[in-house]
């Protein structure tokens, strides 16, 4: 016969949410309802340690995430958005039956108190309940240690018991809050009027990448999330609009790695009258403002790769970067040699690929990688840019930047393209031949005369976790697209 001395099995999650049902049903027979109503409060925890009176009646709530029973007395800490304070329960003071009543609530549950400020022995700014009310039952337990919730997959699918568990995320986001509210506050404050143009587009552009399709039920038409609003913005400036942003979602049906989401929120601004120089000065001036107003100073990044952003910040052109990265010959490699010498520097080259295919390819996994201060990579390939200008002593090169910083690309901008003939050539070039694919209404709206400008694109995700040292796009964003659970 075999003897099992081991230590009993931990209930399982199904049993404690059966028994926190049960001390529900048990409140419920003692007079609490199980989802209270509203709850005035004197003030949120923080606002309460920090405005502590000896004598102060107040009224708070959050939620109970520490308890320790002393027989006619108990210690709670509640906890909200803002901190956590501690609570004081005595027999005596509420009660035997709501004292009683008060050993069916469970960690995790919400609760209100009323009570008088007082600071114990240790020195610890309390609230000594007169009265308590139950405002909203917990059926599931928090995270086992709910101050330190560690696995990734579950922070990202309920994002919630990551900011319940981690005061730093909860600290993340405010920051991206504040980042968000400062870039409106500074673009307004320069006279740029923030709009909004259609998410839902019957046809994608602005662009190159590929889109979510959807159906448009009413009007028996195909509809396309948009994967950037530029063609919108621009018509915004033949309409008259000097200066324009708009801060909002763009989708793009493609991969999900650290420093991409499907769905992914961009800031861009078009200025008229201006150029790539323009958007150069402001984005610069923007960065630096928002990291000195977030931060408090011009370094962002993690600890452990710290990132300068102490202007002016470099300018290099694209063929001298690729030249630096590949060798000095670079530009008079003929097609073979071209490739061997890429797969010599470890990329995987298809043998279809042209040379410009090539270079780029050694910019997007070398160069661009390698750019951790800020750099405003210019002069790029035109066949890259069909929205932008050519650059007046060279047009196989472009007017524009993309600002790189710990090697992805934040801002990307141009001396935008304003004539509707080379327009609508580029369009036509892009949509290899299918007519159906040519943004006809956007060259009609530039035929009616577009001013000169600058526009430029901003990934704010990734601004934000530059800013806050974060290693993945999914730690910025609230609720990052997850592959599905397998199974």
């Amino acid at each position: 016969m075999h003897n099992d001395h081991s230590a009993p099995a931990a209930p399982s999650d199904n049993e404690y949410r059966q028994q926190r049902i049960a001390n529900l049903r048990e409140l419920e027979q003692r007079g609490y309802r199980g989802f209270g109503a509203a709850f005035e409060r004197t003030g949120s925890l923080a606002e309460l340690r920090a405005g502590f009176a000896e004598g102060r009646l107040v009224r708070a709530a959050g939620r109970v995430v520490a308890r320790r029973d002393m027989g006619k007395s108990a210690f709670l800490h509640l906890h909200d958005a803002g901190g956590r304070m501690q609570v004081y329960l005595q027999k005596n003071v509420l009660g035997d039956a709501a004292y009683e009543a008060f050993r069916f609530v469970d960690l995790g549950d919400h609760i209100g108190v009323e009570g008088e400020c007082f600071t114990t022995r240790t020195g610890e700014p309390t609230i000594r309940a007169k009265n308590w009310t139950l405002l909203g039952k917990a059926l599931r337990n928090l995270p086992e240690k709910w101050h330190g919730l560690h696995d990734v997959e579950t922070r990202y699918r309920q994002r919630y018991l990551d900011l319940i568990a981690n005061a730093e995320v909860c600290a993340l986001f405010r920051k991206r809050t504040q980042i968000i509210r400062e870039i409106r506050d500074f673009l307004a404050a320069r006279g740029f009027q923030e709009v909004e143009t259609p998410m839902m587009q019957p046809l994608a552009g602005g662009a190159a990448a590929r889109p979510f399709e959807t159906f448009y039920n009413a009007l028996n038409a195909p509809m396309y999330l948009r994967i950037a609003p530029e063609l919108y913005l621009k018509r915004l400036l033949v309409g008259g609009f000097d200066r324009v942003f708009e801060l909002n979602r763009n989708f793009r049906n493609e991969g999900l790695d650290r420093s991409h989401n499907p769905e992914f929120t961009m800031l861009e601004i078009y200025e008229a009258f201006g150029d790539v120089r323009t958007m150069k000065a402001l984005i610069e001036t923007l960065i630096v403002h928002v990291a000195r107003k977030v931060n408090g100073g011009l370094t962002a990044g993690s600890p452990e790769r710290p990132i300068d952003l102490t202007p002016p910040w470099r300018e290099a052109a694209y063929a001298e970067l690729i030249r630096e990265t590949a060798g000095a010959d670079w530009d008079a490699l003929a097609l073979a040699p071209a490739r061997e010498r890429a797969r010599s520097l470890g990329l995987d080259i298809p043998a279809e690929w042209d040379k410009a295919a090539i270079t780029h390819e050694i910019y997007e996994k070398l160069v661009e990688k390698s750019l951790r201060h800020p750099t405003f990579v210019t002069r790029l390939p035109a066949h890259l840019i069909p929205l932008a200008k050519a650059c007046e002593d060279d047009p196989s090169v472009v007017d524009v930047f993309e600002l790189v910083i710990d090697g992805r690309e934040i801002a990307p901008a141009y001396s935008e393209l304003n004539d509707p003939l080379e327009q609508r050539r580029r369009l036509e070039a892009q949509a290899g031949g299918d007519p159906a694919k040519v943004d006809e209404d956007f060259l009609l709206a530039l035929e009616h005369g577009m001013p000169p400008a600058g526009g430029m694109g901003v990934g704010i995700d990734r601004l934000v976790m530059l800013l806050t040292g974060a290693e993945s796009i999914r730690d910025v964003i609230l609720f990052p697209q997850m592959k599905g659970k397998a199974g």
